[in-house]
């Protein structure tokens, strides 16, 4: 299944170029790649204290119609982490219902897949379920609250280490973007991403995680467009972690993002 994912996107990618461009149009492709000083999973310190990772990823959207494909590989800057660094392989659906009304929704429907690839794949690899739903005319004035769930579990059963490592995750969230005057010339406003959430682990991630409320994470991103297809987004976020079991510390972390669109 990992192989065919990776074969259909580069076939995506490169098949509807050797057609002539007024007979084939493209899929939408983003290519991003991230800078984090420290790799935050649902709570989790990945990689542990003061590790930073680079994360890059490519997203395939079908052509405006909702499903799309994405490849992501986390990688550590330093020695050690070999065992945990990741291909993550996904597949999604999104779309909208009941639009310009008060209960107006966003959803999106994803399933992932966990390539820990130094390790053998029935011993470590996991798969996911995820539902997301946001609702931007709920509240009014801006803010925008969000439910969303992951189900986790093992990709191979007959391995009793693993057999616990799935489980729940509940995040509620809320978000609002602030406008300000422009900070460079060349344009009109500058659009600063505020989020909030806060999650219920419900067994989520490891074996000896709480049945609790487990963290809060804050943070403040913003967009800078050096082309028309060329964004940087620098993002700073704080976690307060409320159980041992996920974090024992709070934690403070950036994130610096080159995203690339066509």
């Amino acid at each position: 299944m990992k192989k065919l994912i990776f074969v259909l996107s580069v076939m995506l990618l490169v098949g509807p170029a050797v057609g002539r461009a007024d007979e084939v149009a493209l899929p939408g492709v983003t290519f991003d790649t991230t800078f984090v000083s420290k790799y935050i999973w649902h709570g989790f310190n990945y990689y542990g204290n003061d590790n930073s990772a680079i994360q890059p990823s490519v997203d395939i959207d079908f052509w405006g119609s909702g499903f799309g494909a994405m490849v992501f590989h986390s990688r550590a800057n330093r020695s050690g982490f070999r065992n945990l660094e990741e291909f993550d392989y996904i597949l999604y659906y999104g779309n909208s219902i009941l639009d310009d009304t008060t209960w107006a929704m966003d959803y999106n429907v994803s399933w992932l897949y966990y390539d820990y690839y130094d390790n053998k794949s029935s011993d470590t690899d996991l798969q996911e379920l995820v539902l997301s739903f946001a609702w931007p005319n709920l509240l009014g004035g801006g803010l925008v609250p969000s439910y969303s769930t992951g189900k986790l579990w093992p990709t191979s059963s007959n391995v009793p280490a693993m057999k616990d490592v799935g489980g729940w995750v509940h995040v509620f969230g809320l978000a609002y973007d602030l406008e300000t005057p422009a900070i460079f010339p060349g344009s009109d406003k500058q659009v600063f991403s505020l989020m909030a959430d806060l999650t219920y682990n419900d067994g989520y991630g490891l074996a000896t995680a709480d049945h609790d409320w487990s963290h809060v994470t804050l943070g403040v991103s913003t967009g800078f467009d050096i082309t028309p297809n060329l964004t940087f987004t620098p993002a700073v976020y704080y976690q307060i972690s409320m159980d041992d079991s996920v974090n024992k510390n709070d934690e403070v972390w950036t994130a610096l993002s080159l995203t690339y669109s066509f």
